[in-house]
């Protein structure tokens, strides 16, 4: 028996959940995820393996990663690839499978990793790639980049991961009894299964049930990330044919993804059993958007020990024992002195300082209160909400205040990049009178710096457009409170002025007005310049408290060992 095999025999003992994500942040160095879903996606597995879960995973490979960014003199985004050996981290697997695409047989290989964990679990995430000599040099290139090319190549790749996903695993020989997917991306995957759950025609008289889609419903659930709707994936028809064929009748296709064109998210609402939005909130706009589908609410969560920087963990480790793999724990932060928890916040703040200094030479003081903001750069996350007023901003902050930004762009979008031209040049207006930094190249390890060193975390979406947003719960397992638009977690998690402080109105719009911004800015400045800032300063004993309550009353909650609980009882064992 080869070592392959061998592995395979141990993986495949008993029956899995299969979960899809078109990206997975494993590790730092793994350049496979672009920002929130993708991480989340890496959370998800590490708590699976935290709880022992019989669960697999199924992404892509992407060899040339997202993007390494750079930002040039003009403060314009510029894109590199990320060049990296993934033999380096995982093993090259045996078994192989084929798509079609375009007419021909592409074929597609897997590379093992292994997500274990400290309890003994164990997770393995298969990366699907075509970078075979044995295709041709434009298929190998289908799973070189994330969210690259045109429709054609994304298109492509979501084949290689919902068709190629499974047919791979069959050929593993794993016994599926969930398919989970992550967002649209993975939803092909169902034409696999309709094709395998195919009924003799003979045995049949209606020809629409010689398509088995009880079976294949019984099968999946669906996990939507985004109610903008440019989120959700669709192809032209006339695409389809010529890049994925007929797979199955062009008539119970359409019926199934949408007369028009295929759209990846119909086709996951109609051939799942269990939908569920990712927020209380989301789920409400999910079904506005999808009426006619019973869509629930998983509020997302994050890996309590993978964003919790070290000078908690010891922190945690002594005062909470088994935080990590039971954050419930969190609701006894109150035994922890205040002088430590002021000392532990202190430390991970002069680390960031450092990290700013030795990256951009600027020079950030740890007694200067900081904001953190740090996310995908896309125009309704509105980065620049905070400098709507300039003069109001400088007059307040001047000496008393610090900002740290981060994140990328996608490639194609440049308003997004225009959002990040307009901070580098708001930081040049204020240079010697609040510092700004804008720290290039926003990745895992970044992050972890960024939400346990500052003193604020600071969320602007536009309503109700933010799904869920997961990095101020990050912030929250620092002692990091938010400063937050009402909308996807924040709405569960926020009390004023006790768990952080909201920017704007309540969250009871489903669009929002054109006055969004002015009403925002003028909520965002009044509380921070005649409550945040005066607290800071003045009222050290109160800003302590609200710290405590940011741990025990949000990080205890929102988690993914709690958010994994809720699949299993409400998702996987139905």
């Amino acid at each position: 028996m080869t070592d392959t095999e061998a592995v395979l025999l141990e993986l495949t003992k008993e029956p899995k959940i299969a979960y899809f994500s078109m990206e997975i942040g494993v590790h730092n160095d793994i350049p496979t995820y672009s920002g929130g879903l993708g991480v989340l996606a890496g959370d998800t597995i590490r708590s699976s393996a935290d709880l022992k879960l019989p669960l697999v995973a199924v992404t892509l490979l992407t060899k040339k990663g997202y993007f390494t960014q750079d930002i040039n003199e003009s403060g314009w985004q510029v894109e590199h690839p990320t060049l990296w050996d993934p033999a380096q981290y995982m093993q090259l697997l045996a078994p192989r499978t084929t798509v079609q695409i375009g007419g021909k047989d592409v074929h597609v290989q897997a590379w093992l990793y292994n997500v274990q964990s400290l309890t003994g679990g164990n997770i393995p995430v298969f990366f699907l790639d075509t970078d075979i000599p044995a295709n041709s040099p434009e298929d190998r290139e289908i799973t070189s980049s994330l969210y690259g090319g045109d429709l054609a190549y994304r298109l492509k790749q979501e084949i290689v991961l919902g068709i190629g996903g499974v047919r791979i695993l069959h050929e593993m020989g794993f016994e599926i009894k969930k398919f989970h997917m992550n967002e649209g991306h993975a939803s092909l995957l169902t034409l696999e299964l309709l094709n395998r759950f195919k009924k003799p025609i003979e045995d049949v008289w209606d020809e629409k049930l010689v398509w088995d889609k009880r079976s294949v419903t019984n099968l999946c659930v669906f996990t939507t990330h985004t109610p903008v709707e440019a989120g959700h994936d669709k192809f032209p028809y006339d695409l389809v044919a010529r890049v994925m064929g007929e797979i199955i009748p062009i008539s119970t296709l359409q019926e199934l993804a949408g007369k028009d064109n295929l759209n990846l998210t119909k086709l996951a609402l109609n051939l799942s059993r269990y939908i569920n939005g990712v927020a209380k909130k989301h789920g409400e706009v999910s079904k506005s958007m999808f009426p006619g589908y019973e869509i629930h609410a998983i509020t997302n969560g994050v890996h309590s020990f993978t964003w919790t920087s070290d000078y908690f963990k010891r922190l945690y480790d002594e005062y909470l024992p088994g935080w990590a793999n039971e954050p419930e724990v969190f609701v006894r932060v109150g035994r922890i002195p205040d002088e430590r928890l002021w000392k532990a916040h202190m430390e991970a703040k002069n680390h960031l300082v450092g990290y700013i200094r030795e990256q951009t030479g600027v020079e950030f003081s740890p007694d200067i209160l900081t904001l953190g903001f740090a996310r995908r750069a896309t125009a309704y996350k509105r980065a620049d909400l905070l400098f709507r007023d300039l003069d109001r901003l400088e007059r307040m902050g001047s000496g008393k205040l610090q900002i740290v930004y981060a994140g990328k762009a996608h490639p194609k979008d440049d308003p997004g990049k225009k959002l990040i031209q307009n901070i580098i040049q708001y930081k040049e207006r204020l240079k010697g009178r609040i510092n700004i930094v804008y720290l290039k190249n926003y990745n895992m390890d970044i992050s972890l710096k960024i939400v346990s060193g500052v003193d604020i975390w600071m969320n602007t979406p536009l309503r109700p457009l933010e799904a869920s947003g997961t990095s101020g719960m990050k912030a929250t397992h620092n002692g990091v409170m938010n400063f937050s638009v009402l909308d996807g977690w924040w709405i569960e998690g926020h009390i004023e002025g006790f768990t952080g402080w909201s920017i704007g109105p309540p969250p009871n719009e489903l669009t929002p007005g054109a006055d969004a911004d002015v009403r925002d800015s003028e909520d965002l400045y009044n509380k921070l310049e005649y409550i945040i800032l005066p607290m800071y300063y003045n009222d050290r004993h109160t800003w302590i408290r609200m710290m405590q309550n940011a741990i025990g009353k949000n990080a205890y909650y929102f988690n993914t060992h709690r958010m994994m609980r809720r699949y299993v009882t409400e998702a996987y064992i139905r």
